[in-house]
């Protein structure tokens, strides 16, 4: 009895559906990325926030517009502090706060702001033992937990098969070629976040390995050197994943048109029909190369919408010339539904993914 009573006093503390306005379940669909190291009440990210119930925001260290000031990283007690901040926006507690925390080149919370900061690159991870490679992740989910982090935009499962590659490859960001061995050490990587309560994304689907170019910089073709193997993983770990983040790579194979971030026949036809993926997509940063410089917003936005995306990613990072307000996000969303370019029920349907996926925290 006590227990059913509780449940129904749970469900009366959530806001009901139709106290939810369409702004709002548009806001729970983007991550945004700001300049701040606080969030205090007056500060225009905590405003947008709050006002539109944004989802999620991505936290970055290198500061493009002062590179002599942090962006949002400073030091440890600082961190907690601007995470804490950030939730008393929130209406429910439970905004997610992203950053990319692989290992190796690509980890933000660095040494030289008090953090470990030498957390070992997946091609270097594969050389340790099992109880190693635990104790590694858990570590690394635990500073995260640590200072308010409660969504890491990893693991890597881009198969290593394109030795050209700079991005991956170079960079060491993939546990190998093989995609069990591949998916193992994620799976690993996923129950080390999970014992500390912080959520992941596999990166970057259908798979960015066999790739040469970099999609931060412009359009990236993988149309001659994709192989359908690197889907693999994410079939393998399709039950386990929390979210899924889509690369911006173009192939002809999958899609004449459109790259895979805004394809619905990549998104809605291979990942959630084919492969059977029923949780969180998220795209990679709307704002690099190889989108920015082929699409306006209103197209970009109505394409990844359609596709299929839950999550739309703006990280304010790589061009300080082109920040996007959360208003100017929320509003061009809100005039394509209006106009009919984008239909409410593709907004209800990423809304309740991420109120599923937040449930997990």
């Amino acid at each position: 009895m006590f227990k059913i009573f509780f449940m129904f006093m749970g469900l009366l503390s959530l806001p009901l559906l139709a106290e939810v306005s369409l702004e709002q379940k548009i806001g729970q669909m983007l991550m945004v990325g700001f300049h701040g190291t606080t969030a205090t009440p007056e500060s225009q990210i905590c405003k947008d926030i709050k006002k539109y119930h944004i989802g999620s925001v991505i936290l970055f260290d290198y500061n493009p517009v002062n590179k002599n000031e942090p962006k949002n990283i400073a030091d440890k007690k600082q961190l907690k502090k601007l995470t804490s901040q950030l939730q008393k926006c929130s209406y429910d507690g439970k905004l997610l706060i992203a950053v990319d925390q692989e290992g190796g080149k690509v980890q933000r919370l660095k040494r030289k702001y008090g953090f470990y900061g030498k957390f070992p690159k997946a091609s270097d991870v594969v050389k340790m033992d099992q109880s190693q490679i635990k104790s590694t992740y858990v570590n690394m989910s635990k500073e995260l937990k640590g200072v308010g982090i409660n969504y890491d935009l990893a693991p890597v499962v881009d198969l290593d098969i394109n030795m050209k590659n700079h991005v991956i490859h170079g960079l060491g960001r993939s546990f190998g070629k093989e995609p069990k061995t591949v998916a193992k050490y994620a799976s690993t990587f996923i129950d080390a976040m999970h014992y500390y309560g912080v959520l992941t994304a596999l990166k970057h689907f259908p798979g960015h390995g066999s790739s040469v170019g970099d999609t931060h910089k412009g359009f990236v073709d993988v149309t001659n050197l994709w192989n359908k193997v690197e889907m693999e993983p994410y079939r393998l770990l399709n039950k386990k994943a929390d979210t899924v983040m889509v690369a911006h790579v173009f192939n002809k194979k999958l899609d004449t048109k459109y790259p895979a971030t805004l394809s619905k026949k990549t998104v809605n036809g291979l990942l959630r029909k084919k492969l059977g993926f029923n949780g969180v997509v998220i795209t990679d940063d709307l704002q690099m190369g190889a989108i920015s410089k082929k699409y306006g917003l209103k197209k970009t936005l109505n394409l990844a919408i359609n596709a299929g995306d839950d999550i739309l990613l703006f990280g304010n990072q790589l061009d300080p010339r082109k920040i996007v307000s959360s208003k100017k996000l929320v509003t061009t969303i809100t005039s394509l539904v209006k106009n009919g370019a984008v239909s409410q029920k593709q907004i209800e349907k990423a809304y309740h993914r991420i109120q599923k996926l937040k449930e997990r925290l």
